[in-house]
């Protein structure tokens, strides 16, 4: 399992996510920060960049907050070939 820590920015024109030079990661979504959507819309977005089920991540802190703590079930080295996809 691998912890992420991730800045949110709902509301954007595209989605897009990006990692800086010190592996920092940014998501950018659709979705607004409404009753929860953007939370289900991120862990669906996510799923789908990394190519696992929705089921495999979970907000683990940070629900109502822009940056999140994010568990996704996945291997570190899967994770870090994904990974340097964005840099």
């Amino acid at each position: 399992m691998v912890q992420l820590l991730i800045k949110v920015k709902p509301g954007s024109g595209k989605d897009e996510i990006s990692v800086d030079a010190e592996d920092n990661i940014s998501v950018k979504i659709k979705a607004k920060p409404i009753d929860g959507e953007a939370n289900e819309y991120l862990i669906k977005y996510l799923a789908k960049e990394f190519g696992i089920s929705k089921s495999l991540i979970q907000i683990s802190k940070g629900a109502a907050s822009r940056l999140k703590r994010v568990n996704i079930n996945i291997e570190q080295a899967r994770f870090d070939e994904i990974l340097s996809k964005w840099k």
